[in-house]
This record gives structure tokens, sequence and C-alpha cells, in this order.
């Protein structure tokens, strides 16, 4: 008979900003609003150095700036740095905002909000990619590969700063509202929070990290388990549906009536 297989041992790893070792006093102190306009205001510089960089390729490309070396390896390095900093650009923003996410009421600043890094990786990539294509100065083996370097930049800025997974300012304050001081629990590769510490889904993972709710969205992980956590917002469903129910009870007990009363009015 098969010896059963023993349970994987675990680490709990403990995630708080405000007790944890590696946070400093001064970090602890800040509130998340602080900390993800530090992180934006970052985010935008690198954006506009990345513009920048965009720039003098462009100078270079039209023969306004000289630089020696061969032609080819330098727009490659131009356009490489000009990649690296919008990327880091859209993850700063993107971390900004899962810190201090961006209320749904205006949906049109929430889509902008939670794409700026989509905005920074056209603007710092499709002025260059259009000049390449139109060019004619290059010559043809240079112009093919440097504009497929271009095209390909472009691709992986835009894909690298979508959010897929977007929180907002309601889905963390609902969380926060129905499991208070409550710890979660999330993984290193999981997309979810989990409510309980032996989840069978938490079982074979050697380290799993603990904190508040806001840690967890933070970390990207704002989708509640569908096992442990699915009477997660149960509550406002029930408030909900028992509101649905008094209304329509309303309606059939003084609907009639408000319309008799409607009827029997003089003008």
């Amino acid at each position: 008979m098969a010896a059963e297989k023993a349970p994987k041992k675990r680490e709990f790893v403990t995630v708080n900003k405000s007790t944890t070792k590696t946070s400093t006093s001064a970090e602890a102190e800040k509130s998340p609003k602080s900390r993800a306009t530090i992180r934006r205001i970052f985010a935008v510089v690198l954006w506009l150095v990345a513009i920048a960089f965009e720039a003098l390729v462009i100078f270079y490309l039209n023969g306004t700036l000289y630089v020696s070396g061969d032609q080819m390896t330098l727009l490659i390095v131009g356009i490489g740095l000009d990649l690296a900093c919008v990327v880091i650009g859209s993850l700063l923003w993107k971390k900004a905002n899962r810190i201090d996410p961006a209320s749904k009421k205006n949906k049109v600043k929430f889509f902008l909000w939670n794409n700026m890094g989509v905005i920074a990786a056209v603007l710092a990539f499709l002025p260059l990619l259009i000049l390449l294509i139109k060019n004619k100065n290059l010559d043809e083996k240079t112009k093919k590969i440097v504009t497929v370097v271009a095209a390909i930049a472009l691709v992986a800025a835009v894909g690298l700063s979508i959010d897929y997974n977007p929180a907002s300012q309601e889905d963390l304050e609902a969380a926060q509202a129905e499991l208070g001081g409550d710890q979660v629990y999330w993984t290193r590769w999981g997309r979810s929070f989990h409510l309980d510490p032996d989840c069978h889904t938490l079982l074979n993972s050697s380290v799993v990290f603990q904190g508040p709710i806001e840690e967890a969205f933070e970390a990207n992980r704002n989708d509640p388990c569908d096992f442990c956590a699915s009477s997660f917002g149960a509550v406002d469903q029930i408030e909900d549906s028992v509101e649905d129910v008094i209304e329509g009870i309303e309606d059939e007990v003084f609907g009639d009536a408000d319309a008799e009363d409607v009827e029997g009015t003089d003008y």
C-alpha cells in the first residue's frame, strides 16, 4: 500500500507596510495616496525621458544630430533606452493604481487613468515608427531591421503597459468594509486572495503571503478565491436583493393607491 504523501511545508510571510521590518519608519507613516503619488511622479518623469530618447533618435535619423558610430547600432540602442523608460514608468504607474485605485464613477477618467502607460507607449514610439517607414535615406537593410525593432518595441511597450486587472476605489472600499482588519492570503504566482490559509489551492505553495486586504490589492491580488472566498460580497448582494423585494412590495401595496389619488385629484 502506497504511503500517503506528506503535506508540503509552507512558509507564511507577513506583508504589512506599517509593521514589516523591511519598511522604514518614514515609509510606514506615508498614506497610500502619498506613496502612490511618488510612484506616479517617477512614472511621468520616466515617460518624458523616453520621449526625449525618441526625439534624439529622430534627430539622429534626419541628420540634425551627429554621433559617430554604426548607424544601425545607435538607432537600436536609442529604441532600447526608449523602451526601458516606458516600461519601467508603466510598471510604477500600475503599482500606484493598485495602492490608490481610481474611482469608477467617471468611466472615461477610470479608463484613461488605467491606460496612461499605453498612451505614453504610443507617444514614445508611433511617431518614430512612422518616420522610419517614410524614411528614404537609410539603406534598405538598416531600414528594415530598425523598423521591425521599433514595431516590436511598440507592441512590447503597449502590452506591458496595459493593466489587465484594474481595481477601482469602490472595489477596495467594499473589501475593506467587509473584511476590516482580517488577514487575507495570496501566493507568488496566483491571481486571487484567500480568506482561509488552509484553502486547498494554497496547500501546494511553499510560500504564502498574508496581510490586510490593502496589501493584497497592492500585490494585484484583487480577485476573491472561488473556493474559500466564494461568499465574499454576499452581504452586499443580499442587501441589494432585500431592497429590491421591499421596493417590489411597496409598488404592489401603494402603487394602486397612488394611481387612485392621481385620478381623484381636481385641477
